[in-house]
């Protein structure tokens, strides 16, 4: 299995939890089956250039962020990354708290 695809694999699978799609949910949003989805998250297969264009739009990311696969960031990058995940949950007060917990006990 090549190294590129269980990475991507593995990168779309996190943004999507991180987003709170659920597997189904996520396929339907981007017009594949859902066997279509794990083959791809589980590096088994490769997507198509329209499957990768769907994803980076549902997902709302740039091309970049799919493709960094955990290469060093600064500071700002760090809290720019925060910010948009804290974005994506700002209505979910069940995950707001947990988060603010951690916060609070980090700081």
């Amino acid at each position: 299995m090549s190294d590129i695809k269980k990475l991507l694999g593995q990168k779309i699978k996190s943004l999507r939890k991180s987003k709170g799609f659920s597997q189904l949910e996520f396929a339907e949003k981007i017009d594949i089956s859902l066997n279509g989805l794990g083959i791809i998250e589980t590096g088994k297969g490769f997507l198509t250039a329209d499957t990768l264009e769907k994803i980076i739009k549902v997902l709302n990311v740039e091309p970049d962020e799919l493709f960094s696969f955990g290469g060093t960031k600064n500071e700002q990058q760090l809290y720019n990354d925060i910010i948009k995940l804290l974005e994506n949950i700002k209505h979910d007060r069940e995950k707001l708290v947990k988060i603010h917990s951690v916060i609070k006990n980090i700081i």
